[in-house]
């Protein structure tokens, strides 16, 4: 948790704020590992 985020999961924890910004950017990662992950499937399928 420290290493990707910056805080401990006691800070993560207790800090409402803190929990959705890290829960935000966890979405806008996953989303953006999906989009991608669509794409080379996409260019891996059409060779």
């Amino acid at each position: 948790m420290h290493q990707n985020h910056g805080i401990g999961y006691a800070q993560y924890e207790r800090s409402l704020e803190k929990r959705m910004e890290i829960e935000r950017k966890r979405e806008q990662e996953y989303k953006r590992s999906q989009e991608m992950l669509s794409e080379f499937t996409g260019k891996v399928n059409k060779s």
